[in-house]
């Protein structure tokens, strides 16, 4: 059983002093491929490093985080298209946009998405998708730019039915992490009207850890805990789950 997460920061500061060991504690667990979202700038020496120790596991995106858009967010994105130009990526992510801590950059945020859009069709890459309260905005992009080239992955989904169906309407499968697994995050109502075929996991690790572990650093190997959560959705055994979000996963990011 090979089982994908689609959406980890093995590389932030949470992990400094057990990367090692919680990256080996996956993999045992079957979870053999990670696909690691940029934030900034100053994290690719982090993210190379990373590739370089697990070659056969890690696969790399590139990306300006829409929360570290601010008034020089042109330099940051200098910084993207340098790494773009000189490194294989198999995404342009996380990008989008976040109006849940500030708006004060909302006109940035929505030209540097824009912007990072261009470059994924340029290169024929998936565009992973970071919404937060914005849907409406999200949206409102990916209508001015939807077409045959527009593909990729809406991270960390959290709307309802409607959304959902929108959202794979423009050519993308769903990011489902632990959030599907709090007796309050609504999407397990129905997700299991959602195929499985638009679906693949992830873990967001080290933020939005699944139940039990809600409000503790989250892991990839928390990954299983979110696929028990869909073999009781689907009715599907955890083999089956694996094989085809792993599957999906494929399809988008071309390995």
């Amino acid at each position: 059983m090979i089982i994908t997460d689609t959406h980890t920061h093995l590389y932030a500061e949470q992990f400094d002093e057990d990367r090692d060991q919680v990256i080996h504690k996956a993999l045992d667990l079957g979870i053999k491929r990670f696909f690691i979202p940029a934030i900034d700038g100053s994290y690719y020496e982090k993210m190379y490093a990373l590739e370089v120790a697990f070659p056969k596991n890690v696969f790399l995106m590139a990306g300006l985080h829409p929360t570290h858009v601010k008034a020089d967010f042109k330099k940051e994105l200098e910084i993207v298209k340098k790494q773009l130009n000189s490194h294989q990526f198999y995404a342009i992510g996380e990008i989008g946009m976040d109006l849940y801590w500030d708006k004060t950059f909302i006109k940035e945020q929505q030209e540097a998405f824009l912007l990072q859009i261009s470059w994924a069709k340029e290169r024929a890459l998936p565009i992973v998708i970071h919404c937060r309260d914005a849907f409406n905005e999200i949206f409102e992009v990916l209508d001015k730019v939807n077409d045959d080239r527009l593909f990729g992955i809406f991270h960390c989904f959290t709307g309802n039915q409607q959304q959902a169906e929108q959202i794979i309407s423009y050519g993308f499968k769903l990011g489902i992490g632990g959030v599907v697994t709090f007796k309050n995050g609504g999407i397990d109502k129905f997700l299991a009207e959602i195929p499985l075929e638009q679906i693949v996991l992830e873990t967001d690790s080290p933020y939005l850890a699944p139940t039990p572990y809600r409000g503790k650093r989250n892991e990839s190997s928390y990954l299983i805990n979110i696929l028990d959560k869909l073999v009781d959705i689907y009715d599907l055994s955890p083999d089956e789950i694996a094989r085809i979000t792993t599957q999906n996963s494929r399809e988008i990011f071309g390995v």
